[in-house]
């Protein structure tokens, strides 16, 4: 039986419940951390990992704006999911846009590619090819959620439930930027 894209989101929602679930035990656990600094260099790399991802988002939007219909709901969750690890409001992104689109101008061009002599060292590489832009967008996605998942087992409770709602929303990402547009 194939998997339709409505059944697949809802396997990949139930395995992100599940793992949500598992991190509202109240056990513990020998390796779950106690030690409130731990948990906060966890959280602080957290946001900067969510942080690059924005950035990479931001850096395809610009080389690919034709992409912008796809990639700006996706971007504004990863802009949530930093703002969610640091409490503070991620920056809208280049172009103009606003995180949750809602002020946006549809009919408003994105930005454009930054010139070659703008681009800063850190600046994510982005393929040339659309396609290619968005397999690397789902990889980053795919190897972050991947690290959350893992960090689950030494996370404090309420970190670990976030660790997992932010890994499963990654995991979706990954699946709707490899789907075929249609």
């Amino acid at each position: 039986m194939a998997l339709t894209r409505r059944r697949t989101l809802l396997a990949g929602a139930a395995l992100g419940g599940v793992a949500l679930l598992t991190g509202c035990s109240e056990d513990d656990g020998p390796d779950r951390t106690e030690h409130p600094l731990a948990a906060d260099r966890l959280r602080r790399r957290s946001a900067r990992a969510s942080t690059a991802l924005l950035a990479r988002y931001d850096a395809t939007l610009a080389a690919h704006p034709a992409l912008e219909p796809r990639l700006r709901p996706l971007r504004s969750e990863v802009a949530r999911h930093a703002e969610a690890f640091t409490g503070e409001r991620a920056a809208p992104s280049p172009g103009g846009g606003t995180d949750d689109g809602a002020a946006r101008d549809a009919g408003a061009p994105a930005s454009g590619p930054a010139p070659q002599s703008s681009r800063r060292p850190s600046d994510p590489r982005v393929p040339g090819d659309e396609r290619a832009a968005r397999t690397a967008l789902a990889d980053a996605e795919r190897r972050l959620a991947d690290d959350r998942a893992k960090a689950l087992t030494t996370a404090p409770p309420e970190l670990a439930r976030l660790l997992a709602s932010v890994a499963a929303a990654g995991a979706a990402h990954a699946y709707l930027l490899t789907e075929p547009a249609g």
